[in-house]
This record gives C-alpha cells, structure tokens and sequence, in this order.
C-alpha cells in the first residue's frame, strides 16, 4: 500500500479498477482547512491523463510494473516487433501502445517493455538516444540571439528544436522525456 503523501513522479498504483501513474504532483497546506495532494494522473493501459486530488492519508494498492529489456527489429505496417533477449520471441505491438516513445526508436535500438499482469501497454526507450539529423536549414552568421533553435528533422522522423549551429549529417544526443536537444555526438 502506498499513501498519498508518498506520491513521486512515476509511482504506480491501482485506483478506481484502474492502474495510474504519477506524472506530475503537488502538495498542498492552505492556511485554512486540512492539506492534500494534487496529482496529474496517467492510466498505464488507456494512456489517458486525468487530475485528482487526495487527501494525503489516503492508501491505494502499490501496482507492480514488469519492465522487460527487448530489442526493437523491425515495423511491419502497423505492427513493431520486438525481441526477448533471453528467449527470442518475437513480441508484436502496435502504434497505439508505443504512444510517443515512436518518436525515437530506430532498429537494434534496446527498450523497456512494460506490462502489468502479463498484458503489455507500453515502452520505454532509453532516456538519452543518439540520432542522426537528416533535414535542417542551415544557421546564419548574424543569427546568435541567445538560445535561438531551429526545427531539425531525425533519422526517426521526430522534429526537434536545435540550436543554430548544428548541421545536417550531424549525430545528436536527445532527452526521450522531454524531447530535446542535449548535445552534439563527436
């Protein structure tokens, strides 16, 4: 069991027949009347986000999440296939059940498969991916305002934000949280 009070970002629980994650949350002690915790949940099998507030005593069933290191090998349609490390099956899932981590898979590329109860919901890439910018305009001498981006297209498809002086061709390291710019890959 795991209170409210306890909440952090990513803690998993069970709530209402659903399984929820914390992605964001907020403790509250007004001057008036008693504290609680506001959160920003995500349901791990919808993907749907919904707001609720809990008072900070309040307990929920602590949800366990198997996360399975596998290979991603290759798309077929509408299908991506994955391969168990350990036993070589193939596991297929399809565009919905990646949500965003589509973004920033490429092949041989090794991710978390997270699944509750044997039923997989979701991946998770690794948290910083070395990829390959493919289209870019080119920066401008002149063009050096402080923090200026510009829209970069990646091997994966993805449109990030990078900073002027990167170039085509050139391999950047990328937040898969956040989906931004890190740093270039010498």
């Amino acid at each position: 069991m795991i209170s409210a009070g306890e909440f952090r970002n990513g803690v998993t629980f069970e709530f209402d027949g659903n399984v929820y994650q914390v992605v964001e949350f907020q403790h509250v002690k007004p001057g008036k009347g008693a504290a609680f915790v506001r959160t920003k949940l995500k349901n791990v099998i919808t993907g749907g986000v919904v707001e609720k507030t809990f008072r900070p005593t309040e307990k929920m069933p602590k949800a366990h999440i198997e996360r399975k290191e596998m290979d991603y090998s290759y798309n077929d349609g509408d299908l991506y296939y994955f391969m168990d490390n350990e036993t070589f099956e193939m596991t297929p899932l399809s565009k919905d059940q990646l949500g965003d981590a589509l973004t920033f898979l490429k092949e041989n590329m090794t991710v978390k498969v997270l699944s509750y109860k044997g039923n997989v919901f979701g991946v998770e890439p690794p948290t910083f991916v070395e990829l390959q910018i493919v289209e870019t305009e080119p920066g401008f001498k002149g063009d050096t305002a402080t923090g200026a981006t510009k829209p970069a297209k990646l091997e994966t498809g993805a449109t990030i934000n990078v900073p002027l002086f990167v170039d085509n061709g050139e391999i950047i390291r990328v937040d898969t949280r956040t989906g931004t710019y890190m740093e270039r890959v010498n």
